[in-house]
């Protein structure tokens, strides 16, 4: 099993919004693990829904960028729970490299 604290020396950001169930949902994963990353709010930061969607090609979130450079999905819809943290932990892992 990965370990989600592996996610701490790493370089992200969390595109969301305050009305997404889905980010909070993120959110409660997160401070449950004690990590904590900048926001970006893609409805008050002027250009960040546009470049997430640029980036994209989706206007869901929430979304991690990584490094400054790549995208990944912080939610898994296609799963019954909405949210496999240890899947997202890899996918994360993997975008890192």
């Amino acid at each position: 099993m990965t370990d989600p604290r592996e996610l701490a020396n790493l370089d992200l950001q969390i595109y969301s919004a305050p009305w997404c169930g889905d980010c909070r949902r993120l959110d409660r994963w997160l401070a449950e693990h004690g990590l904590h990353f900048p926001k970006v709010d893609i409805g008050t930061v002027v250009g960040a829904a546009e470049r997430l969607e640029a980036a994209t090609g989706k206007q869901g979130i929430p979304y991690f960028l990584v490094n400054g450079q790549r995208f990944v999905r912080g939610y898994h819809r296609e799963l019954p729970q909405g949210l496999d943290g240890e899947l997202l932990v890899q996918e994360l892992l993997a975008a890192a490299k």
